[in-house]
């Protein structure tokens, strides 16, 4: 990957009026990422998403939860979304926004005013529904993106603006593929 200097705080904060600026209703799928295996990244064009499956090729159902009783994956968290203009802002550069972990990349305000738990949208012929499990940083991401990207996110209006993303559940089966429109239904 690239050597790339972690975004101060400073430059974090010019940066949320751009953020603040993504589309309410109808945004755009920027990137699908498909992860196979843990630390392993695979960009795609297009790509299934499953009710029992998620991304299909992508390792969430087989990696399981520490968060359910029996260890098993939690459909909740099925597929984390992430806004393209936040990780652009963190990643610096394309080739990194992989790194975050999440599998979709929307163009789309993410924030709890705009997408409350329980509400869906169409995405190519799938649809997803945003799931109430709060999706956070890890150590991972600070590593990736600093100590003051994982300070940003979960800063309040971090929080409020989902700027680490939303976790979501498939509703419906369909194909997806970048460039899609995002319809808040």
């Amino acid at each position: 990957m690239l050597n790339v200097q972690h975004v101060s705080m400073a430059e974090l904060e010019a940066g949320m009026d751009h953020i603040r600026q993504s589309p309410k209703d109808n945004g755009t799928l920027m990137m699908i990422v498909r992860r196979p295996n843990v630390d392993q990244r695979e960009i795609i064009s297009e790509g299934e998403l499953n009710p029992l499956e998620g991304l299909l090729g992508d390792s969430w159902n087989a990696r399981g939860s520490g968060h359910t009783s029996d260890g098993s994956a939690n459909t909740d968290t099925q597929i984390t979304i992430m806004n393209s203009r936040t990780i652009a802002l963190l990643a610096q550069d394309e080739e990194r926004w992989s790194l975050a972990g999440d599998q979709l990349y929307i163009d789309m305000d993410l924030s709890t005013d705009n997408l409350p738990p329980g509400t869906r949208f169409a995405l190519g012929s799938a649809m997803i529904e945003v799931s109430a499990v709060p999706h956070t940083g890890c150590k991972k991401f600070s590593s990736r993106f600093g100590v003051e990207a994982m300070k940003f996110v979960n800063s309040p209006e971090g929080k409020q603006l989902h700027l680490r993303g939303i976790n979501t559940r498939v509703i419906r089966a369909g194909r997806i593929r970048v460039g899609d429109i995002v319809i808040k239904i």
